[in-house]
């Protein structure tokens, strides 16, 4: 037990199974009786009344008379109050104000005494008569026994209800009455509300602004003592000779009234209250510091959903009380990272993530980049360590591709680019990394985080790794010096600003790998962000390359296919419209490279194509091989013919049992829908292993 106060918000609520006590109240003279139902039977020490609903007849006639508390024996009178609700029970309840907020309430406006019958740590207290200290449930147990033997328990049902637990602790919060420091919300909450309102402040997603006003505009007062000596003490003081209460930012020496002792109030602040005040106590408020005044008000703060009302509401409203000004212009809200189950984190569970261990094994940059992909704002995200994984290799992939081209630049400084040695390759890289650089910046400034990582992974991965450094080679390691600078140039420029536009998600990688880079500032931190460039457009040449590219693709597909050796190559005919003749002619050499050709001859039709060729289609050309320069079409017929044996005896073996009809009516449906998912498959591959031998002639 945490033996402190809590607000409303630091109590969660859940599910347990108890039971409903139905115990009967007796008249003094037992001339008549009342029955109320609790789930705490613990607390009837504490009744100071009975309450029914105004206007429910079955209590009219003895609304102001008195019963007596069973066992106990003390009167307590029957009020009326609309807090009842007449279908509930017996439409009687009994009112335990210093044990019920509720109840609190209902004896304020019935001038009803509190009896606090309960200790901090959960005892019995001297005003428990014969059960002074018990703990509560040792009270309930003993006490429902005492009203079962006095004839006054009516019946006990079983019952589930929402029960509040600490937020800290998860025990069962027990209320009681006590003195406690609050400050009035309303007030404050009306201009926090307004700032957002106008848009002064906004959310991302905007959604949980919804979630924002709904703690505001129901704001109650805020309970801020704690009794937990961890926090800033409460500045108040307190007169030993006449009692007087001092409240001030400073101690005071003495008793300003009798100039008596004083001695400090011992409870701390609640630990939101506290943090509600860090955008400027941090900065040396009250003084009017340097740093305050450049960092106050900040840009954009980042939270999860989870302390919206707890942390958000409450700086934005000490902001605007103290500071007369917003603490920040942008509330940025994050999900929660759940298991792979889906299950909140948890030290009961045991399913909580070290991070250090994660970093220790993957690297900090794997588990910051898994963490942020896939996943958009104020959604949860499951942890997965394969996601751990995939980030890392990435991390692997952009160490090679850096390693590739410092290995491959002079000890000289590189030059700028040539714009008149560019080829379509180098245009469609430039091109491609000045939209990222405009998309990324455009997600980045919506806090798209998500989309924008993984448009910075796909264009590295893909578009640089994979296909702009295998297009570079073919110059890099040929005989013109001017092209070898100039590719060399390129592959500076986008692995540099690469690195920047992967910055923000992979801190530590880009910076080691930043500075090997030649011309590279001191930190890439201070390095300007790259920036969208006209210059650096080249939508046409873009085009033509990506149909080049898709060329390629389609040949290394019919490859994969044939099952062809990467070593082998084979002159290629390329057919294509005759306005693209010149640009694939110009990219030969990619094809060359790139798809295993021997030679590469681009024409207008399909005038003097040997028969007996396999064709690779792309949607703006084709691409004709002779087969007998691929394969060996003897033994790939006669595989082919094994193959189809196989497949037909997969067939028969599956139809075979299908066509049985004891293992259909004994077999489990899984079984069966298993078999008839081989059959079909062993069919699709059967047409496919004939057409290509039919394809063999």
């Amino acid at each position: 037990m945490c033996k402190t106060a809590l607000s409303d918000a630091e109590v969660e609520y859940e599910e347990q199974n108890s039971h409903l006590w139905h115990v009967r109240y007796d008249a003094p003279d037992k001339s008549y009786s009342i029955t109320v139902a609790t789930t705490r039977p613990e607390t009837i020490l504490g009744d100071t009344a009975i309450a029914v609903h105004p206007e429910d007849e079955r209590y009219q006639d003895i609304v102001g008379k008195t019963v007596c508390i069973p066992v106990i024996g003390r009167e307590i009178p029957i009020v009326a109050d609309e807090y009842v609700e007449m279908e509930f029970g017996t439409g009687a309840v009994k009112i335990t104000p210093a044990h019920d907020p509720n109840d609190f309430e209902v004896g304020v406006r019935c001038n009803l005494p509190i009896l606090r019958v309960f200790t901090d740590d959960g005892h019995i207290n001297e005003l428990g008569g014969a059960y002074e200290g018990l703990t509560t449930m040792e009270c309930r147990e003993k006490l429902v026994a005492d009203i079962q033997a006095a004839g006054n328990l009516v019946k006990v049902e079983p019952y589930a209800h929402n029960v509040g637990t600490c937020y800290r602790c998860h025990s069962t919060v027990e209320p009681l009455v006590s003195k406690q420091w609050f400050v009035d919300m309303k007030p404050l909450a009306k201009p926090a509300m307004e700032v957002v309102r106008d848009g002064r402040i906004k959310f991302v997603p905007e959604r949980f602004e919804k979630t924002y006003f709904n703690w505001m505009e129901n704001i109650r007062d805020w309970c801020i003592s704690r009794q937990l000596w961890w926090g800033h003490r409460i500045p108040a003081y307190y007169c030993d000779a006449c009692g007087e209460t001092i409240v001030q930012p400073t101690a005071p020496d003495r008793c300003p009234k009798c100039g008596g002792p004083l001695h400090q109030d011992e409870d701390v602040l609640d630990t939101w209250f506290s943090s509600g005040m860090w955008p400027f106590s941090t900065l040396g408020w009250p003084e009017e510091t340097p740093e305050l005044q450049y960092f106050y008000p900040t840009n954009t703060l980042v939270t999860g959903y989870d302390i919206i009302f707890f942390w958000i509401a409450r700086m934005i409203v000490f902001g605007m009380e103290v500071m007369k000004e917003i603490p920040f212009d942008t509330v940025y809200v994050h999900g929660i990272v759940r298991d792979e189950l889906g299950r909140k984190m948890s030290k009961s569970l045991g399913n909580g993530i070290d991070p250090l261990e994660i970093i220790r094994d993957y690297g900090a940059d794997s588990l910051r980049f898994s963490l942020i992909t896939g996943n958009s704002a104020g959604n949860d995200m499951r942890f997965y360590i394969k996601k751990v994984e995939a980030a890392r290799n990435f991390c692997n992939k952009v160490y090679n591709a850096s390693r590739f081209v410092l290995m491959n630049l002079p000890d000289e400084a590189v030059g700028p680019i040539d714009m008149a040695l560019l080829d379509s390759g180098d245009k469609w890289i430039l091109h491609r990394l000045n939209q990222v650089v405009k998309e990324v910046t455009l997600n980045l400034d919506h806090f798209d985080l998500n989309l924008a990582a993984q448009k910075v992974y796909d264009f590295i991965w893909t578009e640089l790794c994979d296909w702009y450094i295998e297009l570079s080679k073919s110059r890099l390691y040929g005989e013109d010096e001017a092209q070898k600078a100039n590719v060399r140039a390129v592959l500076v420029r986008v692995l540099g600003d690469s690195m920047k536009l992967l910055h923000p998600f992979m801190p530590f990688i880009t910076e080691e790998l930043y500075q090997a880079l030649p011309g590279a500032e001191e930190t890439i931190m201070l390095s300007a962000w790259p920036a969208y460039d006209e210059a650096l457009c080249f939508p046409q040449e873009a085009d033509t390359m990506e149909r080049i590219m898709d060329v390629i693709r389609a040949i290394r597909n019919l490859r994969a296919e044939l099952n062809v050796p990467p070593a082998k190559r084979a002159a290629m005919t390329i057919v294509t419209d005759g306005a693209r003749i010149a640009d694939f002619q110009a990219a030969a050499a990619y094809v060359v490279r790139l798809a295993g050709a021997e030679s590469v001859q681009v024409q207008g039709d399909k005038a003097g194509i040997p028969e007996g060729c396999v064709s690779a289609v792309s949607e703006s050309a084709e691409v004709y091989i002779p087969l007998k320069a691929l394969i060996d079409v003897d033994k790939e017929r006669e595989r082919l013919q094994k193959e189809i044996a196989k497949a037909q005896g997969e067939i028969d073996r599956a139809q075979a049992k299908l066509a049985n009809e004891s293992f259909v009516a004994k077999a489990p449906a899984r079984v069966i829908d298993a078999e008839r998912e081989k059959l079909s498959v062993s069919q699709a591959m059967l047409e496919k292993l004939t057409q290509r031998l039919k394809d063999l002639g």
